[in-house]
């Protein structure tokens, strides 16, 4: 298990940690008490931690902070790293109080190791917005502050309204398909100011296991034996960058075993030119 300090929070993650998004069929199941296979992703959560898995995502919108929050009740709290989201409409003083609570509720623990803002809200100040986080982590209710689908420059802006901290981490839609924040400065932003990146959807919604890309994929395996497709993607991102940490979603046993077997493999300059040569 590779370990790295997830920007600037001090803390060793797991460069591949655990995604608690399902889907949206799924989420929205959650809205009428229907939780389907509730055990089972607990299971693939306790899984991970027991195997060195200290990095835990999950966010308000996703309805599984209580999956999270069942699943690591039986573990050390300070040996985890807890982040979870809160939603848009939340964004100013009173509701993200209020947000943050919920959270804590659900999580059954006093804290977050990160709170990030899910999706920005050009309805609101986020002066107000930051502001209220500072107090909150004065209070000792968030440790780090992040941010989840923002522009290079709302990313900048955020880090220039923090008053007493700077942003912990980024969360962005980043995989071998779609790489944009290679080219939109986003990256080069991160990597220059130590801001952790969270590649949401690292698998590309399960792309990575079409056959069309085995031709890629099958270059790597002459040296790496039997490593399946979608451990050459999370190894991908987290060997080009030394601030990236994969999520891939944590929904059974099986598949957390698989990415704890293969989660010390950096690839070489060589297999990661072979990866950049795949064309979406």
């Amino acid at each position: 298990m590779i370990y790295r300090y997830l920007g600037n929070s001090g803390f060793k993650c797991s460069a591949i940690g655990m995604g608690t998004y399902y889907d949206m069929n799924w989420i929205f199941k959650t809205y009428f008490g229907i939780y389907s296979k509730k055990d089972t992703k607990i299971e693939a959560i306790k899984t991970g931690i027991e195997n060195g898995m200290n990095l835990i995502d999950t966010a308000e919108l996703y309805n599984t902070e209580k999956i999270v929050g069942e699943a690591i009740k039986d573990f050390k709290r300070d040996d985890l790293f807890i982040a979870t989201k809160v939603f848009p409409t939340h964004l100013s003083p009173r509701s993200l109080e209020k947000a943050l609570n919920r959270s804590l509720k659900k999580l059954n623990t006093g804290y977050v190791d990160l709170y990030q803002i899910h999706f920005p809200n050009p309805f609101v100040d986020l002066k107000k917005t930051f502001k209220t986080m500072e107090k909150l982590m004065d209070e000792g209710k968030i440790k780090n502050i992040g941010v989840s689908n923002f522009s290079l420059k709302m990313i900048k802006d955020s880090n220039n309204i923090l008053s007493k901290h700077r942003l912990t981490s980024v969360q962005m839609n980043y995989n071998i398909f779609h790489r944009n924040i290679e080219n939109n400065g986003i990256m080069k932003y991160c990597r220059e100011n130590n801001i952790a990146v969270l590649p949401y959807f690292p698998l590309g919604h399960g792309k990575v296991a079409k056959d069309y890309y085995n031709k890629y994929f099958d270059e790597i395996r002459k040296d790496i034996k039997d490593i399946p497709n979608a451990n050459i993607a999370l190894s991908y991102l987290i060997s080009k960058n030394d601030n990236v940490f994969a999520i891939p979603r944590a929904s059974n046993k099986e598949h957390v075993l698989q990415n704890i077997k293969y989660s010390d493999i950096i690839l070489n300059d060589s297999q990661l030119k072979i990866i950049d040569s795949i064309k979406s």
